[in-house]
């Protein structure tokens, strides 16, 4: 069985709690991410900012023609206002059967890993799972 740092994704995107929604925003356009990993000064993980919970706090008018200055307004919020704060995060040394646990049992689309002092060095999605999964099956259905 494949280890949790096999399946995550190394590639994180963190913010700070202070950094306004339109840092945010611009991170999310950029990388393609659903989610970023909210970081205090000393690099340690304190949130997460999922892309749904941004598009539910800005305007749905930000890049339109209809655009006002109050629509632009909502980009001056700040991360803290809105990212989730004390994820649930594992280690590394984790099992993919604890991933999958706490998936399962906290309703996760994302768990943030990270090191001995709670710092971020990768992510896991249900869709890093559902793509090892799916490896498995296509590996076995040739074999049969």
């Amino acid at each position: 069985m494949p280890t949790i740092t096999e399946l995550m994704s190394k590639d994180v995107v963190t913010i700070h709690p202070d950094d306004r929604l339109a840092v945010a925003h611009s991170l999310f356009c950029k990388y393609k991410f659903h989610h970023l990993l909210v970081v205090d000064s000393k690099g340690e993980l304190t949130g997460i900012l999922s892309d749904r919970d941004l598009f539910k706090a800005i305007s749905p008018n930000i890049g339109l023609a209809s655009e006002t200055d109050k629509d632009k307004a909502t980009l001056n919020k700040r991360v803290h206002q809105i990212a989730s704060r004390n994820p649930i995060s594992l280690v590394s040394t984790s099992s993919l059967a604890a991933a999958v646990k706490r998936f399962y049992q906290h309703n996760l689309t994302c768990l943030p890993i990270v090191n001995e002092a709670n710092k971020p060095i990768g992510i896991m999605t249900t869709r890093d799972i559902i793509k090892y999964l799916y490896g498995k099956i296509t590996v076995s259905s040739t074999t049969l």
